[in-house]
């Protein structure tokens, strides 16, 4: 665990030397003032709190930024190493290879952890000014920042893989952007498709579930808006929330960051210095 931590210690003290601390706080808070003070309209209409109206407006926003913050630290992680060379030097030190890279885990959890509780604690800030009993969505709050850092943590291990996989930083981030791309937007744009090409058929009432579940983005917004019941404020895929139990859309969360640690282990024993 030790060396975990000390692994952890030095890439944050070098992500904070990057500006990486800086810029993905920056970013999570300006967006999050932004919704927090255009986003929460409708409260009188849907009938709930302003800060549960915010957080939903939040999840929106975390299924794109959260994935693509925790893919631009993660892509060269290993990739960077090898082109730099300090892959041989970082091997001959006493720590196996998974320590390594929970030790980079850790680091970059910190950030997004950091990122995200400081944008949404600033939404939240600014929603129980206007409205002191915005205080009823904290719950609803908490619940996104952790399953936030999870959907960080899927991604940061699929990033890891795709950088021991390309070897080079170019390769690995070109990677990083197809997944990006295809896991937050071509995936919904294709089961919007397929929706309307179904027509309320076998795909929509049994297919679709799974397929959100199949999705770690799908299956955040999905969790966060059932558990905020905040299903009403959402629209497209988000309104298919309320067919899912809270349980599936909890399990999917938590199994896919071990899922993607495993794949970047296994890619990372193949590297050779």
């Amino acid at each position: 665990m030790n060396r975990i931590l000390v692994t952890a210690v030095g890439e944050f003290r070098i992500a904070f030397r990057n500006r990486w601390v800086s810029i993905a706080t920056g970013m999570m808070v300006l967006f999050a003032l932004v919704l927090a003070a255009a986003g929460s309209a409708p409260t009188g209409d849907v009938g709930i709190d302003r800060l549960s109206v915010t957080v939903a407006s939040l999840t929106s926003l975390a299924v794109y930024l959260v994935p693509l913050l925790a893919l631009l630290m993660s892509f060269d992680a290993v990739a960077g190493e090898v082109e730099r060379g300090t892959l041989p030097l970082l091997l001959t030190y006493p720590v196996s290879r998974l320590q390594i890279l929970l030790g980079k885990l850790l680091a970059h959890l910190a950030i997004l952890g950091l990122a995200v509780t400081l944008g949404y604690g600033a939404a939240a800030l600014t929603a129980v000014w206007f409205d002191p009993a915005a205080t009823e969505g904290l719950g609803a709050l908490w619940r996104l920042i952790w399953s936030s850092v999870l959907l960080g943590a899927t991604f940061l291990g699929t990033g890891y893989a795709l950088s021991a996989l390309a070897r080079r930083p170019s390769g690995a981030a070109g990677l990083a952007i197809a997944l990006w791309l295809v896991a937050v937007v071509l995936y919904d744009l294709a089961l919007l498709a397929l929706i309307v090409t179904d027509g309320g058929g076998r795909f929509t009432t049994q297919a679709l579930p799974v397929a959100l579940l199949a999705n770690p983005a799908d299956a955040f917004r999905v969790f966060n808006l059932s558990a905020a019941q905040a299903v009403s404020a959402a629209g497209g895929l988000g309104g298919a929330a309320g067919t899912i139990p809270l349980w599936q859309s909890a399990a999917s969360l938590l199994l896919w960051p071990l899922v993607a640690i495993a794949l970047a282990g296994a890619a990372f024993r193949k590297v050779t210095p």
